[in-house]
């Protein structure tokens, strides 16, 4: 966990806290990310979701923003690498998105659940990165951009598959056509996010709190849920209970069934090991 990364920084929320707050680094340029972004992000995701003594994830923008969307010199540069023979160019192009794809899908893929705190612009890259978290919560200032149409591009590293499901088809065709700027009072008004906080500070405070809710319950029950849900959504009903009854058949009998009965029927606050 000591590793210095370029875009991104790691801080435990404190010393005995299972709250790790990952935070885009790069407030000079309004945290827009450059291609360097998708090789360190899963990366760091992978360290964290690793650790045991991580439980939960909040992810943040360093500075005024949240995320300013892509770096344009590094748009640029991907639009001009174009030499040579136009079918390995386009080949290696095709590489590069899903590499980029892969990068935010990493979040779904961490098996502990992943908090966005946004405050401040939040724009292109940006939804496609807190469309992947598990919960977003927002400060009244934040402001939300599709962006990627004015730039002459369709949005390609999952906006236009997660938008949909959180905010609804109409509401996601709508605003990823118009690319129109929408505040966080509208966020929560589509469902984008689950609360608007008056400032920064209330967000992070409020944020803190409910990770640190979410990391005192039993582990294994909050991974199985982020798992289940995100299975879930992308199966029918059937095949989604067939999943679940298959992972509580290998889950359910648990060390942390058996400390949530007993502290329930003590009427005292359970202690559950690290995952």
């Amino acid at each position: 966990m000591e590793e210095k990364y370029e875009t991104l920084k790691i801080q435990q929320e404190s010393p005995n806290s299972g709250v790790f707050n990952l935070i885009i680094n790069r407030p000079s340029v309004s945290n827009a990310l450059g291609l360097n972004f998708f090789s360190e992000f899963p990366k760091v995701l992978n360290a964290l979701d690793q650790n045991p003594i991580v439980a939960v994830i909040v992810l943040s923008g360093s500075g005024n923003h949240f995320c300013g969307g892509i770096d344009l010199k590094s748009l640029a540069a991907i639009a001009d690498d174009n030499s040579g023979d136009q079918g390995r160019t386009r080949e290696r192009l095709r590489r590069k998105i899903k590499l980029m794809q892969d990068a935010i899908t990493a979040i779904e893929r961490c098996r502990k659940p992943v908090i966005a705190a946004i405050h401040g612009a939040c724009l292109g890259l940006g939804i496609n990165i807190v469309t992947a978290c598990d919960i977003r919560y927002c400060t009244k200032d934040a402001f939300f951009s599709v962006k990627e149409v004015d730039l002459a591009i369709t949005a390609d590293l999952g906006t236009l598959q997660r938008l949909p499901g959180i905010v609804g088809f109409g509401k996601a065709m709508e605003l990823s056509l118009t690319g129109r700027r929408f505040s966080g009072d509208e966020a929560k008004e589509l469902g984008l996010v689950s609360r608007v906080f008056g400032s920064r500070e209330e967000l992070k405070e409020g944020v803190r709190t409910i990770a640190e809710g979410i990391g005192g319950k039993p582990p294994l029950a909050v991974v199985g849920t982020k798992a289940v849900l995100i299975r879930s959504r992308d199966v029918n009903v059937e095949q989604g209970l067939d999943y679940v009854a298959t992972w509580n058949s290998s889950m359910l009998l648990s060390e942390d069934l058996t400390e949530a009965i007993s502290a329930q029927k003590q009427k005292r606050k359970p202690t559950f090991a690290k995952l």
